[in-house]
């Protein structure tokens, strides 16, 4: 896998976010990565926490989302790069956020195991760009989503920039 993760490039004025951000100390800090075996797919893992519990001995499907959502974001991110042939720490920063979110629950997800993420680029159109996503618990698919990630606006990137002081 490659070295850094897709967030871990974030600057820091875009990298708070709950599921993905690594300044967020409360937040999941999930870690995207290209799969070196499989080079058209990003993957992260995330070990769900006795907190994270739906009813007993199974893991809340809003955090399935979640994990989905950033995870999706990410690999919208790295894709964008790897489409302009452009290094992921080149300016001016390429950031998405959710535009859509698709999520299927397949079977109840278990607690006690590691979550594999993984994620595949079904379409780059401009600023949006779609992923497919999977969650597997013990190698078993329990979830199924689609996320449809949009280029944060110029706009918002300034407003952001201004509201940390920069």
């Amino acid at each position: 896998m490659t070295e850094i993760p897709f967030q871990d490039y974030y600057p820091d004025h875009m990298a708070h976010c709950y599921g993905c951000g690594r300044l967020n100390q409360h937040g999941y800090q999930i870690k995207s990565l290209w799969d070196e075996n499989k080079p058209d797919e990003s993957v992260a893992y995330f070990t769900p926490q006795t907190h994270h519990t739906a009813i007993p001995g199974y893991v809340y499907g809003g955090l399935l989302a979640s994990l989905v959502d950033c995870h999706g974001t990410g690999t919208a991110a790295a894709a964008a790069y790897r489409e302009a042939g452009r290094p992921m720490d080149s300016e001016p920063p390429l950031r998405f956020l959710t535009g859509s979110l698709h999520v299927d629950y397949l079977r109840p997800t278990p607690m006690g195991v590691t979550l594999e993420i993984r994620g595949k680029v079904k379409e780059v159109k401009g600023r949006k760009i779609v992923i497919e996503e999977w969650i597997l618990a013990d190698g078993v698919t329990t979830v199924r989503g689609e996320v449809v990630a949009v280029q944060v606006p110029e706009q918002l990137v300034r407003e952001l920039l201004e509201s940390a002081g920069k």
